[in-house]
């Protein structure tokens, strides 16, 4: 059995993440998510795959657990749960240290990157996101 590899994304807040409540506002979450995905994708994805292919976002939902402030640093773990057809599937976890700040679940749709169309992606492609890229 295979098992998702965790991807650490290091999130910078910056003063214009912080809302008039003197925290972060809901709607930087949702960038952090994408940035997270997406470097998940470059870091571990072929990178002649890469390029032939696009992401965009068909839904997040997000649990907001605790405020996020200037100066926290903040790092996500995003987990690829499963890939169905073009579909994939995420979970993305928001921490300041120990403390859980945000929990995203996440669907995403693959394009091809020239026709712009659902592309699904190779079984060896997706093998390298769960370990199963061994000889």
């Amino acid at each position: 059995m295979s098992t998702a590899i965790p991807h650490d994304f290091r999130i910078g807040v910056d003063a214009a993440d912080i809302d008039f409540m003197g925290h972060v506002n809901n709607a930087s979450y949702l960038k952090w998510v994408q940035d997270a995905v997406l470097d998940h994708w470059r870091a571990i994805a072929p990178s002649e795959v890469v390029g032939q292919h696009l992401w965009v976002a068909l839904k997040h939902e997000i649990t907001y657990r605790k405020p996020t402030f200037l100066g926290d640093d903040v790092i996500a773990t995003v987990l690829l749960e499963k890939v169905q057809g073009a579909r994939a599937f995420y979970e993305t976890v928001i921490k300041r240290g120990e403390e859980v700040l945000a929990e995203v679940k996440s669907s995403w749709c693959c394009l091809d990157a020239a026709t712009l169309r659902p592309a699904r992606l190779a079984r060896d492609v997706i093998d390298h996101f769960f370990g199963n890229d061994a000889p």
